[in-house]
């Protein structure tokens, strides 16, 4: 699990390409090495991803096939900064909200607004089935970042940047036009998953009741 605080803005250090398989190599600062094994999990961009090599500071990952499908993780290059965040352990505080890292779907940049000591982005989610899940004033993480969706319109959500977060994290140099990754607050939609089952059963008990009847 993961808290959306992110810890580190580094870059890929390397890619390497196989069938349905690309391994990454990060460059990881020193204050987040203390005791990382082979078998941790960091969030990279969001994504959970399992620490499978460890040189000095360079930290390997393998990204499997359906990873590359619904994240943003296969338009990575060389030198490109991504998000970091060392995955919680008990006793840590939760500045942002609980994420799993298992992202939903991706979002593309439409709008950007620049004011003073603000930055606003709107963006469009690929899957509209997500939406109901994405509540004004809730949370969602967008590329490992835990943020308030300030509002929804039909497919189309706005956050709001503080300028810590716009400084701190990958998201102040986002451009129109960008793939973000997005994952759904996992409480929300459990309960949100939860009243959808239990109406569908309850329809489905007055649909057989009323057959019966005829």
């Amino acid at each position: 699990m993961f808290s959306g605080i992110i810890q580190a803005v580094v870059p890929i250090h390397a890619i390497y390409e196989s069938t349905n398989l690309k391994t990454y190599i990060i460059i990881l600062p020193t204050h987040l090495l203390s005791n990382l094994k082979i078998g941790c999990s960091i969030s990279n961009n969001g994504c959970c991803l399992t620490v499978i090599a460890i040189k000095y500071n360079l930290i390997s990952f393998n990204v499997i096939h359906e990873t590359l499908k619904l994240t943003n993780m296969g338009m990575l290059k060389v030198g490109d900064l991504i998000n970091i965040e060392r995955s919680l352990c008990y006793h840590s505080e939760i500045g942002g909200h609980l994420m799993t890292g298992h992202i939903d779907c991706t979002g593309k940049i439409i709008k950007i607004i620049i004011s003073k000591n603000n930055k606003i982005i709107w963006f469009s989610i690929k899957k509209k089935y997500f939406q109901k899940y994405i509540l004004q004033q809730g949370s969602i993480g967008v590329d490992g970042v835990s943020l308030t969706v300030s509002k929804t319109l039909n497919n189309y959500i706005r956050i709001c940047l503080t300028p810590y977060t716009a400084t701190k994290t990958t998201l102040g140099d986002k451009q129109i036009g960008n793939i973000v990754n997005i994952e759904v607050d996992i409480i929300i939609k459990s309960v949100i998953n939860a009243v959808d089952n239990r109406l569908s059963i309850i329809n489905s008990k007055k649909n057989n009741i009323f057959c019966e009847k005829l």
